[in-house]
């Protein structure tokens, strides 16, 4: 069945997900159909690769790091994850998301 809902374990951390509960620490318990598994899987890529763009230019002292292009786009990505768990996990996994500073309901305007 392709709708069936499989348990996964989220690390933010180590930018990784994983099937089995006791196969590395983990933060985030998620329940979602397999075909959501690539989505999360392309943005830890595309974390992984703004973050070693990140630190190239940590070596150019004269462009701070809060006007980088770069480091706003790994926030939108830690966003978008967020926003995925947010929508997989459990009311208190949500309610502690929607705690956290950086997730931010977003309006939509016409």
């Amino acid at each position: 069945m392709e709708n069936e809902k499989v348990k996964m374990y989220v690390s933010i951390g180590s930018q990784q997900i994983y099937p089995h509960k006791y196969a590395s620490p983990w933060e985030y318990e998620v329940e979602m159909g397999k075909e959501f598994l690539p989505v999360f899987q392309e943005i830890f890529r595309q974390m992984d690769k703004l973050e070693f763009r990140n630190f190239l230019r940590a070596h150019l002292p004269y462009v701070p790091y809060h006007y980088d292009k770069n480091n706003h786009e790994v926030d939108m990505k830690t966003r978008k994850l967020y926003a995925l768990i947010h929508e997989f996990s459990d009311a208190e996994t949500k309610k502690f998301i929607e705690g956290l500073p950086l997730f931010k309901p977003v309006e939509i305007t016409r």
